[in-house]
């Protein structure tokens, strides 16, 4: 940027200008004094003096132009194109355009390129208007796109005919405050829900096509669990995958103007992004860029109501946010409420590393002294010789319901992705359910968080406490949504984090659960090949195989149990 005095004037030239004389810089700053009516494009001695000056510098010059005619930016290229700087201090905002018209000269008089049409899009500018200045008798010829509402050719702008600079004679105020209310109206036709926040959902890999729409499935369950409406799901498999914002540039525009036109201002990924990914992309896009991991931390800000829970996730969230404080970036500064920035990380992006490093170093202190007694509620029930018993599965597998079936509790259960988060222990007496061996009439059972596919390691880092209750059951009881089309990928996804967790040494009982949806004959053959049981946690008569394949468990893992002792255990664990 190169500053230009003259009688007081003061004017920003923003490009390349090394090698104009000062004159012309002088020249190309006055351009700031001029003044375009608002209701006009540009005016023809506007464009006269664009056009002479490129011509006498052999470079590309360009102007910005906001609503009410001021000329904000005087830019100047080479002869192939222009760079344009930020522009974060103007209106922003996805469901609005920018508010800015950019008017170029260039030189050969060729129609808009491919990285001005970008620009349009990227940028959210009003209009994209190229001047010719090639010195041939064509000069007043202009080239002009701008962006179009959702329409049914998905089309993500109008490119205008070439036409003469006169004939560019519309009211620029009414006709693009005309383009913003129909980009208002598309936005209107996708809010059905109320208040909740849209998003567009978007998954970018090399796996099959039925990997990638799977996993996109789970992404909506897990976004309509937070309260997220989704407004369309994109699934991209490219040749390459950038390494900076995963998708090109090209399905970058294609992906801002499908936000403009339905109003959305959130994108989540079903990737977990890397900071710099993630920077990049909002720094791009304007957009708010969210990814999985991020999404199931905001899941669980919603849900957490003990004191463990809630130390665990604001510890998750922490660990997660600390490597992208590492720079300002407009990714976090976007990130001040709703999803992605409930709980702590709404307050604590703004302070630094260190604090940052401070509050994770307490929580982790804090962490300890709940693990000690847990510990202690722990030992005290391996005294009794109890049997400790522990209901795992995949989310929304019906674990809580169960456990509410069991005990008689009354947790809440929903039909969502991680509907219970914090982890509930009672005292069950199962000797009136069925004549059990002696010793094995009582057993303490746990319901436990939910498994997910790819769990994030921020939040399996700070769960751990959690997890290491699993380490002192004597049972797991693997609970199996077998009406899910994807219950074997459930199963393997528990599996591989019982591996990671180093528990895959415990017994382990497999039960499916949801058998009413399925006929009988089904459940039946499904069970002999996984060696399972089947219940419907809906239905109490449904439990008398299940107590039966329990007490077979148990007895196999104490043969010999003793009495309890003296030492009661409370009916609260």
């Amino acid at each position: 940027m190169l500053k230009c005095l003259k009688e007081g004037y003061i004017s920003k030239v923003f490009g390349n200008t090394i090698g104009l004389k000062p004159n012309q810089i002088r020249r190309i700053g006055y351009i700031y004094r001029r003044k375009i009516p608002p209701q006009s494009i540009v005016t023809p001695e506007v464009a006269r003096l664009l056009i002479d000056l490129s011509n006498e510098i052999r470079r590309q010059i360009g102007i910005l132009v906001g609503r009410r005619g001021s000329i904000e930016m005087v830019m100047v290229g080479d002869q192939r194109g222009i760079t344009i700087p930020d522009l974060s201090r103007y209106r922003t905002g996805i469901p609005r355009l920018r508010g800015l018209r950019m008017i170029h000269t260039h030189l050969q008089g060729e129609p808009l390129s491919g990285e001005d049409l970008t620009d349009l899009a990227l940028l959210r500018l009003d209009m994209m208007v190229a001047l010719s200045a090639n010195g041939k008798e064509d000069q007043g010829v202009v080239h002009s796109a701008h962006l179009l509402p959702d329409n049914p050719e998905k089309r993500v702008w109008e490119i205008g005919p070439p036409s003469l600079l006169r004939q560019l004679d519309i009211d620029f105020l009414n006709w693009i405050q005309s383009l913003e209310d129909e980009f208002q109206k598309g936005q209107r036709a996708v809010s059905t829900r109320g208040l909740q926040e849209k998003a567009i959902l978007l998954s970018v890999g090399r796996e099959s096509r039925e990997i990638l729409e799977n996993s996109m499935e789970e992404l909506r369950d897990l976004a309509e669990s937070s309260g997220v409406s989704v407004a369309e799901t994109i699934i991209q498999r490219p040749q390459n995958i950038s390494q900076t914002t995963l998708i090109g540039e090209g399905k970058l525009k294609e992906l801002l103007v499908k936000c403009m036109q339905s109003g959305v201002d959130l994108i989540i990924f079903d990737q977990n992004l890397t900071p710099g990914q993630m920077a990049s992309i909002s720094d791009r896009t304007e957009l708010r860029v969210i990814d999985r991991t991020q999404l199931i931390l905001d899941i669980f800000a919603q849900r957490a109501h003990t004191r463990d829970g809630k130390t665990q996730v604001e510890l998750a969230q922490l660990k997660y946010m600390l490597p992208r404080l590492a720079r300002k970036t407009l990714a976090l500064s976007r990130l001040t409420g709703g999803i992605g920035g409930r709980g702590p990380g709404e307050t604590k992006l703004e302070i630094d590393r260190r604090r940052v490093r401070e509050r994770i170093h307490l929580l982790e202190r804090e962490l300890e002294q709940l693990s000690q007694r847990r510990e202690q509620r722990r030992a005290l029930r391996k005294r009794t010789g109890i049997p400790i018993l522990s209901i795992i599965g995949y989310t929304n597998a019906g674990k809580s319901t169960l456990f509410n079936l069991l005990t008689k509790s009354r947790f809440s259960t929903e039909d969502k992705l991680f509907a219970t988060l914090d982890t509930a222990t009672r005292r069950l007496r199962i000797g009136n359910a069925l004549q059990m061996k002696k010793g094995h009439d009582e057993v303490v059972i746990s319901d436990t968080v939910g498994f997910i596919k790819d769990l994030p390691r921020d939040l399996m880092g700070a769960f751990r406490p959690t997890f290491d209750e699993l380490r002192e059951s004597d049972l797991l009881i693997h609970l199996v949504d077998v009406s899910s089309p994807r219950y074997t990928d459930h199963m393997d996804a528990v599996e591989k984090t019982l591996l990671e967790l180093g528990l895959e040494g415990i017994p382990r009982l497999l039960v499916f659960n949801k058998e009413d949806r399925l006929n009988q004959e089904e459940v039946e053959t499904l069970c002999r090949r996984y060696g399972a049981v089947s219940i419907s946690a809906l239905r109490p008569e449904s439990l008398e195989i299940f107590f039966q394949a329990l007490e077979k468990k148990l007895w196999e893992i104490h043969p010999a149990a003793k009495e309890p002792d003296g030492d009661q255990v409370s009916n609260d664990l």
